[in-house]
């Protein structure tokens, strides 16, 4: 079987998937999909975010651009060998760019490409990849009133049972077998939701990939975040457990020095 090894570059031609070449898995051939260091990712991405606190909340009562960078994950929160991103992954405009008749859940498939998990664009947002494993994880800080943040909450509760399973279509006409599911999350903060979403990807000569994102959106009081992690092999759960409590932790540290310094 001819390899597909150069079907792609970070700056090539417009085809359907990028793929680093082909894989034996099971006894078929299998897609694999790399990030390129060149890429542009979809959000604004801080390697390091601001150690600064300075001051309280400002007048309508949100945390200030120091306070909702400082809230960012960084990669010394989880360690090795999580590092801050090289680009966004290839198979974000890849496998997540799709379309779908199963009603309510396109608009699932089109918060998990623009990384608007709770219903709109983010204020800051961080990117850190897995070295290891070439997974990806997005954090973002909602820039979202709390009614508005357990509306997305809620509907996101609904996904598992509306969305357990459909067929989904890539750009390029590649079809997508898409399950989600409940994912637990740490009970921290004053509101969660947590999925696991698979996406088995298929093209017309029956090769296949299967993208895995680990989902979370959390409510701390007044702030909120969000975050994928998602990859084409292991997709490591614990450190989606760990941003989670890192990250609502975070949020409470930082909104209770700005009480302090009022």
């Amino acid at each position: 079987m001819t390899s597909l090894h150069d079907a792609l570059r970070p700056r090539g031609l417009p085809l359907w998937l990028t793929i680093a070449g082909l894989l034996a898995m099971g006894g078929c051939a299998a897609l694999g999909l790399r990030q390129p260091e060149t890429a542009t990712p979809p959000l604004p991405t801080i390697d390091k975010p601001s150690p600064t606190r300075k001051g309280g909340t400002r007048a309508d009562g949100t945390l200030t651009d120091e306070q909702a960078q400082a809230a960012l994950l960084n990669p010394n929160d989880l360690g090795a060998p999580w590092t801050a991103t090289g680009g966004a992954a290839t198979w974000r405009d890849q496998l997540l760019k799709a379309t779908t008749s199963a009603g309510a859940c396109q608009r699932l498939l089109d918060a998990l490409y623009t990384d608007e998990l709770l219903g709109g664009p983010a204020r800051f947002a961080v990117g850190l990849d897995d070295t290891d494993t070439d997974a990806q994880l997005r954090y973002q800080i909602a820039d979202r009133r709390p009614a508005d943040v357990d509306a997305a909450l809620a509907w996101l509760r609904t996904m598992p049972a509306q969305c357990a399973r459909f067929t989904a279509t890539t750009q390029a006409g590649i079809t997508e077998d898409v399950q989600v599911s409940d994912a637990p999350l740490p009970q921290v903060g004053d509101a969660r939701q947590g999925l696991r979403i698979s996406l088995a990807a298929t093209d017309t000569d029956d090769r296949h990939a299967t993208l895995t994102l680990d989902v979370a959106a959390v409510r701390v009081g007044p702030d909120a975040f969000a975050l994928t992690n998602g990859g084409l092999r292991d997709v490591p759960n614990d450190a989606t457990q760990a941003a989670v409590q890192i990250g609502a932790l975070r949020l409470a540290d930082i909104r209770k020095q700005g009480r302090a310094q009022v």
